[in-house]
């Protein structure tokens, strides 16, 4: 019967060692989709929500310190330059407990400089669950699981809006 299927899943992060039981859905970090107030919903059903980039810092900090049985189903997202990098570290350094999953989101992972900050935030977060891309062949997808993500993102945009898909 349709109301007897579960679509519930069990994980085991590769690198993070983590596991995690929940629906394998993510709401993309678009500054409309990936809110605070989706990952609320989101977290109900047991599907996470990848948070969008510009929150501040003391807006993520606040969420992952009042929200913490949500935190299961919130990903703290960034880019890969130095300030989203530091930007991550003063969040991390005051929610260290509660943040499990980072979203790293660049439109184009083919970059040899994506991989190296992989590999390194892998090595100085250990206990990270990293979530990298976006990619779209096999190849780059083996190259960041190699590199210490966790989770691929695949897909290279066709949205309206989406440079990269030219």
């Amino acid at each position: 019967s349709r109301k007897e299927v579960d679509i519930e899943r069990s994980f085991t992060f590769k690198h993070s060692g983590k596991k995690r039981k929940g629906v394998p859905v993510i709401a993309a970090n678009m500054v409309n989709t990936g809110t605070f107030a989706m990952a609320k919903a989101f977290s109900q059903r047991k599907m996470m929500v990848a948070f969008h980039k510009h929150y501040g810092n003391t807006y993520i900090e606040n969420f992952f310190r009042d929200n913490t049985d949500k935190r299961d189903y919130s990903i703290y997202s960034m880019g890969i330059s130095d300030n989203e990098l530091d930007k991550f570290k003063s969040v991390y350094n005051k929610q260290a407990p509660n943040l499990d999953f980072v979203c790293f989101d660049i439109a184009n992972g083919y970059m040899e400089k994506f991989c190296d900050v992989i590999k390194k935030f892998r090595f100085n977060y250990p206990e990270v669950t990293i979530i990298a891309g976006n990619v779209v062949t096999p190849d780059m997808t083996h190259q960041l699981i190699l590199s210490g993500a966790d989770i691929v993102k695949i897909g290279i945009g066709s949205g309206s809006l989406c440079k990269t898909r030219l």
